[in-house]
């Protein structure tokens, strides 16, 4: 039997962590460092490919959020939860001035939330001051609605860096849960 009240409750901290998570107006990455709407665009084309029908409405979204990036991660990730969830990915990070390091990343979630799904993904970051600034957790809150396939976006943050993954995720997904993902240069199956 559903708990409404468990509903309303993590409804509230979704929109809490959506709110402190959103910049106050859009910013701009350091000059000469940051990517474009089109750039971003095109290299999810790529990236994505036949499956990128609305990728660019979402970057468009997050660009008018958040900015223009100053980094980016294409990666593959896979997850699965029952209340309580795991994620797993790997991928690169791509930076105009300090070059492409591989990555990986890896987190729990605990909320209303329930399916399986995996996904190739795409991160904008934002106000990344240094490589080694994303070997952090980030924390936030992820909603999923879809059956088969679809497209998502949240937001993550820590201090003031915000990594913003898009996903074309194939499998089944519902709910809403708080979680952090967290950032490695190796691999690692502890999620903590």
């Amino acid at each position: 039997m559903a708990r409404p009240w468990l509903t309303t409750i993590l409804a509230a901290v979704a929109a809490f962590f959506a709110y402190a998570a959103a910049p106050a107006g859009a910013q701009s990455g350091p000059p000469g460092g940051s990517y474009s709407s089109n750039e971003l665009i095109s290299t999810g084309h790529r990236f994505f490919g036949t499956v990128s029908g609305g990728l660019a409405t979402v970057i468009e979204k997050a660009v008018a959020q958040y900015g223009q990036p100053n980094g980016y991660i294409l990666g593959e990730e896979g997850s699965g939860a029952i209340g309580a969830g795991l994620r797993y990915g790997e991928g690169t990070l791509h930076t105009r001035d300090q070059g492409q390091h591989r990555i990986f990343w890896q987190g729990p979630s605990l909320g209303w939330d329930i399916g399986g799904e995996g996904a190739r993904t795409m991160m904008l970051v934002y106000n990344l001051p240094a490589v080694g600034a994303i070997y952090n957790r980030f924390g936030g809150v992820d909603g999923s609605a879809y059956f088969i396939g679809g497209f998502g976006m949240t937001a993550l943050v820590n201090n003031n860096v915000y990594v913003v993954p898009v996903r074309a995720g194939v499998g089944m997904r519902l709910g809403v849960a708080l979680g952090y993902l967290k950032f490695t240069p190796t691999a690692t199956w502890n999620p903590f």
